[in-house]
């Protein structure tokens, strides 16, 4: 087994891909490091793949694989993850404003001090504000709903120990998780180390601003599917319950007043001209429907072909 897998995700990244590869060629001599470097080219429009076969034909520590279309940069990660063979599998990006010179301290932290991930920090960046203060509102977020204190979840630099990448399962947009979704399969230590930004030299980014609408609907996603994912019904069979109550006691409420002024013969309006029995009412109609809801998600979990499928780290 070699010690380090690169996974490189790219997307029309032509003209930085030949100088990218020689930094990390340098970089693994310096160390002696064992490597491969797997280029997953995600239906590039451009020479990309093209150069991704002339680096292979005179590296054989190149791999490449290319999408007949464009998937998206989870997609790429997750293909790359299983292609992987190294000890240490590490992503970054294929623009250069990520740097292999700090690949060997990466690798010290997974494999000298033992943890299962650890996330790159941008703390300087080289990005416009419109970027920057997006980024700082999104990772506040992440950190307050997953319980992981990272700096930069979004960072593209990370290094995994080999079984994480088998564990887990990047789909979506999910990329902006993988430390989540590491931590919800098992994998809680979870560290982080400042790295250097680079400008973007060649090119232009991929995202535009909808990717923060996207993370955040994602981080709802996941927030849901790793606390609730085994048991839907603890979270809509308890709100659906607690509305439903609501609604009841106020119905009830209103016709045990109603009775009450009946039985004194005191004029009582009619329930309907109170704004309470709808409300009471609309309560009882939600709360059934969010149980609902629960039991339904409940039984397609039940019926789901991975509802027993537990990672076991050790077995003797």
């Amino acid at each position: 087994m070699k010690n380090i897998s690169i996974v490189i995700p790219l997307f029309n990244e032509a003209e930085s891909l030949p100088e990218l590869h020689q930094w990390i060629v340098n970089v693994m001599h310096a160390n002696e490091f064992s490597y491969e470097i797997v280029f997953v080219d995600d239906g590039s429009t451009d020479n990309s793949w093209q150069i991704v076969e002339e680096l292979k034909a005179k590296d054989s520590n190149v791999k490449g694989i290319k999408f007949r279309r464009n998937y998206g940069k989870s997609a790429g990660l997750n293909t790359g993850f299983a292609a992987a063979e190294g000890t240490v599998v590490f992503t970054m990006d294929a623009d250069l404003q990520d740097s292999p010179e700090e690949l060997p301290a990466l690798y010290k932290m997974i494999t000298e001090e033992g943890y299962d991930l650890v996330s790159g920090w941008k703390k300087k960046r080289y990005d416009p504000i419109s970027k920057t203060v997006p980024t700082k509102l999104f990772n506040w977020a992440t950190r307050k709903m997953t319980g992981i204190y990272l700096n930069d979840f979004n960072c593209g630099l990370k290094a995994y120990k080999y079984d994480v990448v088998k564990n887990i399962e990047v789909y979506g947009e999910m990329h902006r998780y993988i430390p989540a979704i590491a931590k919800w399969a098992g994998f809680t230590k979870i560290g982080e180390k400042v790295v250097q930004h680079q400008e973007r030299k060649y090119g232009v980014t991929k995202f535009g601003l909808e990717r923060f609408i996207n993370g955040f609907l994602d981080l709802l996603s996941i927030t849901f599917v790793g606390k609730f994912g085994k048991k839907p019904m603890h979270l809509f069979g308890l709100f659906g319950t607690l509305v439903f109550i609501i609604g009841f006691l106020m119905a009830a409420f209103i016709g045990a007043e109603k009775l009450y002024f009946l039985s004194r013969g005191i004029s009582a309006r009619l329930v309907t001209d109170t704004p309470h029995f709808y409300i009471g009412l609309v309560s009882m109609i939600i709360g059934v429907q969010l149980f609902l809801a629960g039991f339904l998600a409940e039984m397609i979990a039940r019926n789901s072909p991975n509802r027993n499928n537990y990672k076991i780290e050790k077995e003797i």
